[in-house]
């Protein structure tokens, strides 16, 4: 029933996609954010979007790196494989920009950025914006937490590694585009993978990513 929006929605990022090798990053906050993040979910996807898209571009406009402006689509997805709450964006990066002066320059070294330090800055970005919605009361507290109980849990995962995954470079970005398609305009569940719907509830297959294997899962309607 979401074919053809899905379609649509393809058809249009498909046009704005350069020439070009693209990467595919995913950014993942840390889990303990959960509830604040289903109490705040406006000035948490805010920060979550805007934290990727300046590690993004303050990175690769370093001349240490890049030196260019990219292009990038981001997507957010607030689910896992298994329909979990999981809240991270994708996203997909050309692999080359622009320079101050206006001319292209190519990924040359086989590699978006180092993982290591794309994981640092954001995790730093993405603190600093919880911390000045915090500041700016723009942020409901679950009842059992405080302002300080929130602020130290943030000092915690400033010491934490954080999941960033920088995937292998694509020939072209239709794939990922396509790939993102199914879940911005497709929804969590698409029709092929479901196996049954009775009361007992609605079973469907989702591959496990500690595995790679497919397997079934029954969750209630609701």
């Amino acid at each position: 029933c979401c074919h053809l929006r899905k379609e649509r929605w393809l058809e249009k990022q498909t046009a704005r996609l350069l020439a070009c090798d693209h990467f595919h990053v995913i950014f993942t906050i840390a889990h303990e954010l959960d509830e604040l993040w289903r109490l705040n979910s406006r000035p948490m996807i805010e920060v979550l979007l805007r934290s990727a898209k300046d590690t993004l571009f303050e990175l690769l406009g370093d001349e240490r790196y890049l030196g260019a402006q990219v292009g990038v689509t981001m997507a957010l997805h607030t689910w896992g494989r298994t329909l979990s709450f999981h809240p991270h964006v994708h996203c997909l990066v050309s692999g080359g920009g622009l320079s101050g002066r206006g001319q292209w320059v190519g990924v040359s070294n086989g590699y978006l950025l180092p993982v290591r330090v794309v994981r640092i800055v954001f995790r730093g970005k993405f603190l600093d914006g919880i911390r000045k919605a915090l500041e700016r009361g723009q942020l409901r507290l679950p009842a059992e937490m405080s302002e300080q109980k929130l602020k130290n849990l943030l000092n915690q995962l400033g010491r934490r590694k954080w999941n960033v995954c920088i995937r292998d470079r694509y020939n072209h970005g239709r794939g990922v585009i396509t790939y993102l398609a199914r879940y911005v305009r497709g929804g969590p569940l698409s029709n092929g993978k479901l196996l049954s719907v009775d009361e007992a509830g609605v079973t469907f297959r989702y591959r496990d990513h500690r595995d790679g294997n497919v397997k079934p899962m029954t969750l209630t309607a609701e």
